[in-house]
């Protein structure tokens, strides 16, 4: 017995079929390949190659789309777990953990259906996210890039995937064109991935937002989420049987000052309802503070203001209509509203 064999060697069979193709040169002594055999395997011209760092392809050949995901995931793995096939279940057979290391930018999006993106195939590199103290480098197609705080992964097709809004960020990082940052940014709103305001929030925490064609998508962002949250609210009233409000409009008081834009109101209940597509960024406190003040005021006057924000009409509607629902029926106890004129916005 060798000093570099363990004692005993488990065979490469029980992987699946990808996790056979890309081990780490730590899981091949582990399966009982000595230093020289490696080397060997790994000549020029021979059946396995250096993929990347401590990363060997076992075959010949172009990696496949799926083969440089995999690899990207145990070259950044912490290394003290890299790729280690966790125990086995019936459901989920030799699932690997890539611990403290997922899938961000563009390759995520595209994993995630975008059609906004290049396919796998044509990325020149795959973004691997990792926690700020992490000592690895970028190499190879790998780019490395660190965050503070890792996000809560998503699995998409197996693999540890960061969430929507932070792959945009970093896919919007890297890029230029203010053509395809819009499509990306749209996409994310148009097809439900996310909501604008998480978007934003992202792209904020980045410092992205002083880059003129950045804050030009972003614009359109939060435009396409008003318009599909207005669009949802439409569906709320017609589906839940609420009485049809007045749409869009202006309240002023006869004479007086303006009061304020609404998305519905029912005058002869005083019930307004809303939506909240604020998205947080420098002057989000001011914002939010006239908000309050012009609820506030409405209130005063015996207006009842419903706000609703579009994540809670997307995952929640029906409760949203209930909310709207109970305050029409409340204004029957409540003592009759101050005469406002209401003007279309």
């Amino acid at each position: 017995m060798t000093h570099n064999t363990p004692v005993s060697p488990r065979p490469l069979r029980h992987l699946s079929e990808v996790h056979r193709r890309v081990l780490t040169t730590a899981q091949l002594r582990a399966h009982g390949v000595t230093t020289a055999e490696l080397n060997e395997q790994c000549r020029p011209g021979g059946p396995w190659q250096l993929l990347l760092p401590n990363v060997i392809l076992l075959h010949p050949g172009p990696p496949t789309s799926e083969e440089r995901l995999h690899g990207a995931l145990l070259y950044a793995a912490r290394e003290s777990t890299p790729g280690v096939p966790a125990q086995p279940t019936a459901e989920e057979p030799h699932r690997p953990v890539y611990a403290e290391a997922m899938i961000t930018g563009l390759a995520a999006l595209t994993l995630y259906g975008f059609s906004a993106t290049p396919p796998l195939v044509s990325l020149d590199h795959v973004d691997v996210l990792v926690p700020r103290l992490r000592r690895l480098r970028s190499s190879g197609f790998v780019r490395v890039l660190r965050t503070p705080s890792l996000p809560t992964a998503r699995a998409v097709t197996g693999l540890p995937v960061a969430p929507v809004p932070r792959a945009l960020a970093d896919a919007v990082a890297e890029l230029t064109d203010a053509e395809a940052v819009r499509r990306l940014l749209t996409e994310a709103v148009r097809r439900g991935h996310c909501e604008p305001a998480s978007v934003v929030r992202e792209l904020t925490h980045a410092k992205l937002l002083n880059r003129p064609h950045v804050v030009d998508a972003v614009d359109a962002l939060v435009a396409e989420g008003r318009s599909i949250a207005e669009d949802r609210l439409y569906r709320m009233v017609a589906e839940y049987g609420l009485p049809d409000p007045v749409w869009n409009v202006d309240l002023r008081l006869p004479g007086g000052p303006h009061l304020g834009g609404l998305d519905a109101y029912w005058p002869d209940q005083a019930v307004a309802v809303e939506l909240d597509t604020r998205a947080p960024r420098q002057d989000d406190d001011a914002l939010w503070s006239e908000y309050a003040r012009k609820r506030e005021h409405l209130e005063r006057l015996g207006i009842t203001v419903v706000y609703i924000t579009p994540r809670k009409l997307r995952d929640g509607m029906e409760q949203q209509a209930a909310v709207v629902r109970t305050a029409l029926m409340a204004s029957a106890d409540r003592d009759p509203a101050a005469y406002v004129v209401v003007l279309p916005r």
